[in-house]
């Protein structure tokens, strides 16, 4: 034997490949007690899961159970499903759970709806179980939405009546347009329009209470559900009521307006008349200033011409015999009245 080969630590290097021996036989045997009971369901379940992959799927971070769980449950359905594509969806934050009944739900339903359409639809934040549900099974909605807080549609006919009325709408869902489609919100708010529109068409308000079918057939002729994710399956009037006159009350506001109007302008006509009168006012009085200091100056025209020589005493006498005259005839009439010759006005 050599010397070299003697001197060799042999002892020391069997240790070592014991107790690595021995760790990987306590990693063999936890995995084997975590992983035997979901290997020995792959196995009698033919899900196609080897323990291995389950090993590995808990190294990856996924839940090995919900994985074998939904697998199993597709190859019991039988669906052809990938456990590699159910664990990538796992990854990519989506839930499998609901991807995998809905496959079911939809091929015991004979809706066409593959893998990638369920996992997509998931993926984009919509309910993929309940889109398939509420295509087999139509969903009912109120048209206006209670949660809302407005329990009636109000809308007015031609001859001014106003009606309040509900409906329901039965809708189910319209898997290709379900990504990117328009939710229940917009199905309520056309619906809603289209009533409101119905029924304002409407020449007399005892039309659309004869036949409130009209209503739902106007509003299925418009194709409402265009681009929104669901279908729309039938229009139904639930209930309706005669609400205000509008038509007259919006007459009786547009004469009271008039009225209001035609005030206005008979005070601005008042106040203009008033403003008017108290311009002549100021006009009389100015005029019969104008006729006092004209008669102011008749003393000094006679001075004047008696110093002149025009006009003499017996002129005078005779002026003051007439004014004399007139004074009595004035006196004689009475207040208030006006004798012709007066040259007081």
């Amino acid at each position: 034997m050599s010397p070299l080969f003697a001197k060799f630590p042999w002892q020391t290097v069997g240790i070592g490949v014991l107790v690595l021996l021995s760790v990987l036989a306590f990693v063999f045997s936890i995995l084997f007690i975590k992983f035997f009971k979901l290997y020995i369901q792959s196995r009698f379940t033919q899900a196609g899961i080897s323990f291995l992959h389950l090993v590995f799927m808990w190294v990856r971070g996924v839940n090995s159970t919900i994985i074998l769980k939904v697998q199993i449950m597709a190859i019991q359905s039988g669906l052809n499903t990938d456990p590699k594509r159910l664990e990538a969806h796992y990854l990519s934050g989506g839930n499998v759970m609901y991807v995998v009944r809905a496959l079911i739900a939809a091929s015991r339903a004979q809706i066409p709806l593959t893998f990638n359409e369920a996992t997509a639809i998931d993926l984009a934040g919509r309910n993929v179980l309940e889109a398939v549900q509420t295509s087999v099974n139509p969903k009912v909605i109120d048209c206006p939405d209670p949660a809302k807080g407005k329990m009636l549609l109000e809308a007015v006919a031609r001859n001014g009546i106003q009606l309040r009325t509900k409906a329901r709408v039965t809708v189910r869902t319209n898997l290709p347009r379900l990504i990117g489609g328009a939710t229940e919100e917009t199905i309520i708010a056309r619906v809603g329009e289209g009533i409101v529109s119905a029924i304002g068409s409407a020449d007399d308000h005892y039309h659309v209470l004869a036949n409130p079918d009209r209503i739902s057939k106007a509003v299925l002729g418009k194709g409402l559900d265009s681009q929104t994710a669901f279908e729309i399956v039938s229009i139904d009037i639930a209930d309706i009521d005669v609400g205000d006159n509008i038509g007259a009350r919006l007459q009786a506001e547009q004469a009271e307006a008039d009225m209001r109007v035609a005030r206005a302008k008979a005070e601005t006509a008042r106040a203009a008349a008033q403003a008017r009168e108290q311009e002549m006012v100021a006009l009389v009085a100015e005029n019969r200033a104008k006729v006092v200091l004209a008669e102011a100056e008749i003393p000094q025209a006679i001075a004047q011409s008696m110093r002149e020589g025009r006009f003499g005493v017996m002129d005078y006498y005779n002026l003051r015999n007439v004014q004399a005259d007139t004074e009595m005839r004035a006196s004689i009439a009475g207040p208030g009245r006006t004798i012709v010759g007066d040259n007081k006005g």
